[in-house]
């Protein structure tokens, strides 16, 4: 089977427009998106609906934490994410709120584990951002194969025979083994805010058949979605921060 993974979109309309529009060269059986639908962004009723319209063809769509903040807010989120969260929570209708809230943390399909963040206590949305967080991910499930976003950079880490957490940065358009024999962790990076260096949209194709992963990049113009963030009042720094790729 082929999984297109879509995660932390972030109410960016034209990043998941392209994404949509470069996944169709890879037919997927299957979408699932790793949350993180809205916050930061301008468009998330759009965006929402986008994916509600994914969800009523298949796709599975999981809870990221800005997907939570909406209608549970965390004093832990940065002054410009709580700002964003606010201004997006006017934006919404309860029926959109409700959607929200009834979204699963985590989806499980065999030897496969799909979560937001990390599966080592997925609810409090810790970063697998270090090789003690890879190893915490890795040992809470007994999922061979872990998918997450969060981090919004791709990742991908296995424990080694010493079962220490070891680091590998995929390279788009290469495909990435899955090995059986080593436990890891892949984090997909961000649709709609790229924190690696790079405008382009990321997703993932997962292909369960080969056991291997392979990272996409999907072009799109991020001045208009700065454009709009600047004309919805949200902090420019959201908008500047899509044509540096942080």
């Amino acid at each position: 089977m082929r999984i297109a993974l879509i995660t932390d979109i972030h109410a960016n309309k034209e990043a998941l427009d392209a994404v949509l529009l470069a996944m169709r060269r890879d037919w997927p059986d299957q979408v699932i998106i790793l949350g993180d639908i809205v916050g930061y962004g301008p468009d998330p009723v759009t965006v929402i609906e986008a994916v509600q319209d994914l969800q009523a063809g298949g796709a599975i769509v999981l809870k990221g934490n800005h997907d939570e903040a909406v209608n549970l807010p965390r004093n832990s989120m940065n002054e410009m994410a709580r700002d964003a969260i606010k201004w997006t929570k006017t934006q919404l209708t309860p029926s959109h709120l409700e959607w929200l809230d009834g979204l699963p943390l985590t989806h499980r399909d065999g030897d496969c584990l799909f979560v937001h963040a990390s599966a080592h206590e997925p609810a409090i949305w810790h970063y697998v951002n270090s090789p003690d967080a890879a190893a915490a991910s890795i040992r809470a499930t007994d999922a061979r194969f872990t998918f997450c976003g969060h981090t919004h950079r791709p990742a991908h880490w296995h424990l080694s025979p010493s079962g220490a957490a070891q680091h590998f940065s995929p390279v788009t358009d290469v495909a990435l083994p899955l090995s059986l024999s080593r436990r890891s962790v892949t984090v997909i990076g961000a649709c709609g805010q790229p924190r690696d260096g790079r405008q382009a949209a990321c997703y993932a194709l997962l292909d369960t058949s080969l056991r291997q992963i392979t990272m996409r990049r999907a072009p799109y113009n991020p001045e208009e979605t700065l454009r709009k963030i600047k004309a919805a009042g949200l902090p420019a720094w959201l908008g500047s921060r899509l044509l540096l790729g942080q």
